[in-house]
């Protein structure tokens, strides 16, 4: 089955326009959890805009007591930018990974000045930056995926680089999600990322009228979704948004 993993970013946005920790995102992480989430993902950025390094912390063991309790595992989902430097409170995204052993990194190009993340990791560029990076993380036994753009050369300089996973940017397939031919490359995409050995992941803007159809991406493995998941529970709730995206992912292609 296609986990799904919440990213709780947009609430700790929300209890970060106040002082104090309402809401708490360790309560509707739990929430999250208990609706049926198979993991949770974050993405501390050094500005802390959103998630702080104490969130990951506690978050970390949240999963960790959940997964004593339910009898199975909750995987933790850190992603970033490994280049970010530190800044403030913010040690830097391998120290945080080095503290929680989280069950994956998601490494991700972000400059600290984007809004959110917009594309994925161009290895021609990138890739002997990246190289012991990853092997860092795998040192600590962390499961490495790169966000990737549905490009076949990328992904395969991705799987010379030895890491386990890749998540396709699916910022383009959500904005244009009645392009079939779209729709076509990223699932031709993720069938070549399996043929070669990798792992595929998807997110960014996946929403409950789009993931039905991406769902059945060949080998997808994971979905990471956040903004429209917490955008649906307002307007249904926290519990039902959760159940809502779990079902699509029940029924791959619905």
């Amino acid at each position: 089955m296609i986990a799904l993993s919440v990213n709780v970013n947009k609430i700790a946005l929300i209890r970060n326009s106040r002082e104090g920790d309402y809401p708490s995102v360790v309560d509707y992480a739990a929430t999250c959890i208990n609706a049926g989430a198979d993991g949770i993902t974050v993405h501390p950025r050094p500005d802390q805009r959103h998630i702080r390094p104490l969130d990951v912390l506690q978050l970390d063991a949240l999963c960790r007591a959940k997964s004593t309790t339910k009898g199975n595992p909750l995987e933790f989902n850190i992603e970033g930018n490994p280049f970010a430097e530190p800044l403030k409170e913010y040690p830097g995204l391998l120290q945080l990974v080095e503290q929680t052993r989280p069950q994956q990194c998601t490494l991700v190009p972000d400059s600290s000045a984007q809004l959110t993340s917009d594309h994925g990791f161009n290895l021609d560029t990138s890739a002997d930056k990246l190289k012991p990076i990853i092997a860092a993380l795998q040192a600590l036994n962390v499961r490495v995926s790169l966000f990737m753009d549905p490009d076949k050369k990328q992904l395969d300089l991705a799987r010379e680089l030895g890491v386990e996973r890749i998540e396709l940017y699916t910022g383009p397939y959500a904005a244009a999600a009645d392009d079939l031919s779209l729709l076509d490359n990223y699932f031709d995409a993720a069938r070549h990322a399996s043929n070669i050995g990798l792992g595929v992941n998807a997110g960014h803007d996946l929403n409950l009228h789009n993931l039905g159809q991406f769902s059945a991406a060949p080998g997808l493995l994971e979905v990471s979704i956040g903004h429209a998941l917490i955008v649906d529970a307002i307007e249904i709730g926290l519990t039902p948004a959760v159940k809502a995206y779990k079902a699509l992912l029940e029924t791959p292609g619905s």
